[in-house]
């Protein structure tokens, strides 16, 4: 079969087509034909050897698939090694696709939907009438996460995107106000000034550095902060605990991996919901860019320049 394999550490340039055994299923595993694969931020960690745990050389990259099992089922799965054109699911974590949703919307809706609903339901526990800033809007969780917090009733929803373009989409998507990094005022007073000059009660962050910094000042009283990544390479600062006390705020980390404890709970029961939601014409996943297997390597750069919109996928087929 066709895949990307890693050798070496490195940027996108590590990635390379190669030609590896099709892999065979062990007891409690599926094999999947693969679709599409899922492209996500941590796999550009791991290529870089900069993510939470450190894969073991050489490795093909990609935590999800979409495709078709042995006896015909069209599912979703969680994977290692989903940048092929077969890989090995364990079935808790393989998922059926419902009709009316198609596999890209599917695949935007394993990592990211699931990402976006435990940040607002189960990380930052979010009531009606709150106000929720969405960074990086415009991206995978983001898309998500705007329409499943005014769905779910917040306040005022804030949203903030790097260009007008994505700033338009996050806005079409129910944001009711989309913003720049780059206020003359800095961007803690942007979203002060954004939530009608009151501090914000949720935000969830995935960019780091200053972004998070100024985040963290625009917290209300008893305000959270969900962190789940660092798309923008740059680490925050280190927090001082002591201004935690002082404005009663929290900060919560989201990794998905915690999730798969308890697989039907965490993973399978939001999914279901999810895709209820896309069938009743409630939730719209958008699918972004879709590449051919050869080209991981681009799709890579694309991402980490922060330059595309919604999901991003791999066309295994081509």
């Amino acid at each position: 079969m066709r895949a990307i394999q890693v050798s070496e550490f490195g940027g996108p340039e590590q990635m390379r087509l190669v030609d590896l055994p099709d892999p065979v299923p062990g007891p409690g595993q599926v094999l999947v034909d693969v679709e599409r694969a899922g492209i996500n931020n941590a796999d550009t960690h791991q290529v870089e050897d900069s993510y939470v745990t450190s894969p073991t050389l050489p490795f093909v990259p990609g935590g999800e698939v979409a495709g078709r099992t042995a006896d015909g089922r069209r599912v979703v799965a969680f994977t290692t090694g989903g940048y092929a054109e077969k890989a090995l699911a364990y079935a808790p974590v393989t998922f059926p696709v419902p009709e009316g949703v198609d596999v890209g919307e599917a695949l935007a809706l394993l990592v990211q939907g699931i990402t976006a609903w435990h940040l607002l339901k189960t990380c930052t526990h979010m009531r009606p009438g709150e106000s929720v800033v969405v960074h990086a809007a415009a991206g995978g969780v983001g898309t998500l996460s705007v329409q499943l917090a005014k769905l779910w009733g917040a306040g005022r929803v804030i949203a903030t995107a790097s260009s007008e373009e994505k700033r338009q989409l996050a806005l079409s998507l129910g944001a009711d106000v989309a913003i720049g990094y780059d206020h003359p005022d800095g961007l803690a007073a942007a979203l002060v000034a954004a939530n009608h000059g009151n501090n914000v009660d949720i935000v969830l962050e995935m960019v780091g550095g200053s972004v998070f910094d100024r985040s963290l000042q625009a917290l209300a009283p008893f305000g959270r902060l969900a962190f789940f990544g660092v798309a923008g390479r740059e680490q925050p600062k280190t927090v001082d605990p002591r201004s935690l006390l002082r404005h009663s705020s929290a900060i919560i980390g989201f990794w998905m991996m915690h999730c798969f404890q308890r697989p039907q709970e965490m993973l399978a029961e939001p999914l279901a919901e999810l895709f209820g939601l896309v069938q009743q014409g409630k939730l719209k996943p958008i699918v972004g860019a879709t590449y051919p297997l050869g080209d991981a390597p681009q799709a890579h750069r694309d991402l980490r320049s922060r330059g595309t919109v919604g999901k991003l996928l791999l066309d295994t087929t081509r």
